[in-house]
């Protein structure tokens, strides 16, 4: 699918994987509505962005707010071609700690934002997709990828929640692209390794100072901008469809 002139949704687009693939998008020439919780940032993003980004206040975890936010994206651009999944929270705690038994609240906030909030936008953007004329010879309509985590194969010590709800988005992927081959839409997963993100910021100092350690090559964080590259190659492809590719320079993460 040729990115020019597609209308594109990108949750958690604010700021972040989200941020940097919005901006790889509209350099290419879509149309991105970004949507996010955080107005001031996200506003300012699109202003920054011009004419062909727009800001859209999303709860992704509420039916309503994301309706609404499909809905404004379809008649401001037409058409919905392209789902950006990067909305996710990852709070650290293990399941049985000084404290006593975790939060079940606390983790299920994690599973309605990560996953919940995931399939929340596929199912009601996927509606508007299947009504869009085919886009090529292939009959293309639209691209979904979602954003899982290595956490999803190697969660660590605390990740329980976090881990879990990634590896479900993971299990989202084969069957998504299975049922919806019938509309010519594709479906993808990343799941990123350790990158600069305001997630990566709010972990704990020791966890923010032993991860970048544990990446083979390159030895550093990744960089959002190689996130959003290969959201734009992945757009590019006809034939990825169905699958999760790792973004992680070779790192295995170790137990903690």
């Amino acid at each position: 699918m040729e990115i020019k002139g597609i209308g594109a949704l990108v949750s958690g687009g604010a700021s972040g994987l989200g941020e940097a693939s919005a901006r790889q998008l509209i350099q290419d020439g879509a149309r991105v509505a970004i949507l996010d919780l955080d107005q001031e940032r996200g506003q300012a993003l699109a202003e920054k962005l011009g004419q062909a980004a727009v800001f859209l206040k999303t709860d992704v975890t509420d039916e309503a707010s994301v309706q609404a936010a499909v809905d404004a994206a379809a008649a401001g651009f037409g058409a919905v071609h392209l789902v950006l999944n990067c909305a996710g929270v990852a709070p650290a705690a293990k399941v049985l700690s000084k404290e006593g038994p975790m939060s079940l609240a606390g983790f299920n906030k994690v599973v309605q934002i990560n996953l919940i909030g995931t399939i929340n936008l596929i199912r009601l953007a996927a509606a508007k997709m299947v009504l869009n004329e085919p886009l090529n010879q292939d009959g293309e309509r639209g691209v979904i990828i979602n954003t899982a985590s290595v956490a999803a194969f190697e969660g660590q010590i605390g990740q329980a929640a976090y881990a879990s709800s990634k590896a479900a988005v993971v299990g989202l992927t084969l069957p998504l692209a299975r049922e919806f081959a019938a509309y010519g839409i594709r479906v993808m997963a990343i799941a990123p390794g350790i990158f600069e993100t305001p997630m990566m910021a709010g972990l704990p100092e020791k966890a923010r100072l032993a991860l970048p350690k544990m990446v083979p090559f390159p030895p550093r964080l990744g960089a959002p901008a190689e996130y959003a590259r290969l959201v734009k190659h992945i757009i590019e492809n006809p034939m990825l469809n169905g699958e999760t590719i790792r973004l992680d320079a070779a790192l295995r993460m170790a137990a903690k």
